[in-house]
């Protein structure tokens, strides 16, 4: 039994030993490195007590508050700003399902190009269309009101977009192959 153990001590270390090459124990860990980091903010002047002394601040009315601003802003389906892309292409994919090209302009070879802005909330719901270029045809244009009536309501906007109003440019251009 002794000769057992002393035997299988001897062989654990001889392995370990053959093993520190490959992976080496170090029994001294390295000191970790540390760093110090000192936060600069500019010098702030101190409050005066005096101007904070008569100041009651339960007295604020609630009508003086600042209303946020109705802001908004005008993309094309196509834009390159970045805090627009991702919602400019969800509203485009939304939009080519929900386009068809009319069979009526198809059989009797109508093309044109409609170029309508429409407008959405936050909540990404549609508040305004309008035809900004007809196409000279009735037909065209209606079927590009219609796509966007049933492609909405769209997706609210991501955190990207701040504005509390979008306006979106798009293009309807109908052509028909092999012309």
């Amino acid at each position: 039994m002794r000769i057992s153990l002393i035997v299988s001590l001897l062989f654990h270390v001889c392995i370990l030993i053959v093993a520190q090459k490959a992976f080496p124990i170090t029994w001294v860990a390295e000191p970790l490195r540390t760093y110090h980091v000192e936060l600069l903010r500019p010098p702030m002047d101190p409050l005066d007590d005096e101007d904070t002394t008569g100041a009651d601040l339960a007295k604020i009315n609630p009508e003086e508050k600042a209303l946020p601003e109705e802001t908004e802003d005008t993309i094309s389906l196509d834009t390159k700003d970045k805090k627009y892309t991702s919602y400019a292409k969800v509203i485009k994919a939304r939009l080519m399902q929900h386009w068809k090209y009319p069979r009526e302009a198809w059989e009797n070879l109508i093309e044109g190009k409609v170029l309508v802005v429409f407008s959405l909330n936050r909540q990404g719901y549609l508040k305004e269309i309008k035809i900004i270029k007809p196409s000279g045809y009735d037909i065209l244009n209606k079927e590009a009101e219609r796509a966007i009536r049933s492609a909405a309501p769209f997706p609210p906007f991501p955190g990207s977009v701040t504005v509390a109003r979008l306006n979106i440019n798009a293009d309807f251009a109908y052509k028909l192959k092999g012309h």
